[in-house]
């Protein structure tokens, strides 16, 4: 058995078929063929009962269903090159669209991503734009994947506990096996644990403490992680990542 997981969006009638289909999995290519058995594992079965179950409640969750994986299908195994990990969606409304730290164009900046532009004008060629979506980051090659992947609006942390931890301590253990020369930027206690598991002999772990307001003073700031992302991918003759972000 597969699982959907497109159970936010209005228009899909919940179905047995519809529950079951594999084909309904929507997932970039290169991560499907590593974590399409993931969907029939008993954690995540339960998973999709529970998401399934809450929205017949009439709870709503965030991100939308056809957002869920956007950090996924945003950036391939191939491509990825640096590895953010945050913690779970934001839950106002309008704000999480999959990747972690971001919000959609036109919703204003959260203060964990405005300390973030902060951090990034101390530390490199950095002019904070009119928004908060990181997409262009993700484009090239840094995964902004959050620990959990949906969160009932207004509740944060409602998800944690259901699952969604395997998925994506899956996801990690698989860029730490297969990959070499990656960055992992962790933020906080709760990143940092997670994170435990990556071999530093293969790949640059940088942490600090978290860009909240309540710890941002404790460490984050002056981290100077960013140009240290680059001066590594330089060394080893990768691109850089532009982290100034255009416009929209």
């Amino acid at each position: 058995m597969s699982c959907c997981f497109l159970i936010c969006d209005r228009s899909k009638k919940v179905t047995k078929s519809f529950i079951k289909s594999p084909r309904k999995v929507k997932l970039e290519v290169s991560w499907k063929a590593v974590l399409s058995h993931e969907f029939s594992a008993d954690y995540m079965v339960k998973l999709r009962n529970f998401l399934l179950q809450e929205k017949r409640l009439g709870k709503k969750i965030f991100p939308s269903g056809g957002e869920i994986f956007k950090a996924l299908d945003f950036t391939p195994i191939k491509n990825t090159k640096v590895v953010i990990l945050g913690q779970d969606p934001y839950h106002g409304i309008g704000q999480a669209h999959g990747l972690c730290f971001s919000v959609k164009p036109g919703v204003d900046i959260p203060p964990s991503l405005s300390n973030i532009y902060k951090e990034l004008q101390s530390d490199v060629d950095f002019m904070p734009p009119s928004h908060g979506c990181l997409t262009s980051w993700a484009m090239q090659g840094v995964l902004l994947l959050n620990s959990v992947l949906t969160v009932e609006a207004h509740r944060a942390a409602s998800h944690q506990g259901r699952g969604w931890e395997r998925f994506t301590d899956r996801i990690i253990s698989l860029l730490n096996n297969e990959k070499r020369g990656l960055v992992f930027l962790l933020w906080g206690n709760y990143a940092q644990k997670k994170g435990a598991i990556i071999d530093q002999s293969k790949h640059l772990v940088l942490q600090s403490a978290h860009p909240s307001p309540l710890s941002a003073n404790r460490g984050f700031f002056g981290n100077n992680h960013f140009s240290q992302v680059n001066d590594y991918l330089v060394a080893l003759g990768e691109e850089p990542i532009d982290w100034q972000l255009p416009e929209l």
